[in-house]
């Protein structure tokens, strides 16, 4: 009998220990390579061709006509180029990848950041671009943003589309 009830143990045991061995939370390479794929995707898309804001809402405010006359040029070298208005206003973007999900649910770990850079004043209504905006949806010919305020908790909406 004692027999048997060290067979069941020893059983129960290394089951016990096989779960813990087969199972990984951590298991998201798929998910990087996915992730890496639409970071590239998206700043080929921008590189390619002039870019005009078709959508600017700014915490339920549309402030699209701020930027009417402007035409966006996203350089491979990660410079921001908007011309308009007998003016150019200069900056930096990129697109990358970040788990920290901070304008995301909190369900969500994929966190696609479309980041720009304006060196303007605050006065500037560049300075309202200003952001690590969250990809909402893209294409080779319109770009979705949102971004939630950390201050307020406004949301915030951009769309770019190829001009």
């Amino acid at each position: 009998m004692m027999n048997s009830n060290y067979y069941l143990k020893s059983i129960a045991f290394l089951f016990v220990g096989l779960l813990f061995v087969g199972c990984s939370d951590d298991d998201d390479s798929s998910s990087d390579d996915d992730n890496s794929q639409i970071v590239n995707t998206v700043m080929n898309s921008v590189q390619s061709g002039d870019w005009v804001i078709t959508e600017f809402v700014d915490s339920g405010q549309d402030e699209t006509n701020h930027f009417n006359d402007y035409v966006f040029t996203f350089s491979s070298g990660g410079d921001l180029t908007a011309t308009g208005n007998s003016d150019t206003v200069t900056g930096t973007w990129s697109v990358t990848y970040d788990d920290s999900s901070d304008d995301d649910s909190p369900d969500d770990d994929d966190d696609i950041d479309f980041n720009i850079l304006f060196n303007v004043s605050e006065a500037s209504d560049f300075e309202d671009l200003n952001d690590d905006w969250d990809i909402v949806s893209y294409s080779t010919t319109k770009i979705e943003l949102i971004d939630i305020s950390g201050g307020n908790g406004g949301t915030d909406y951009l769309t770019f589309e190829k001009n």
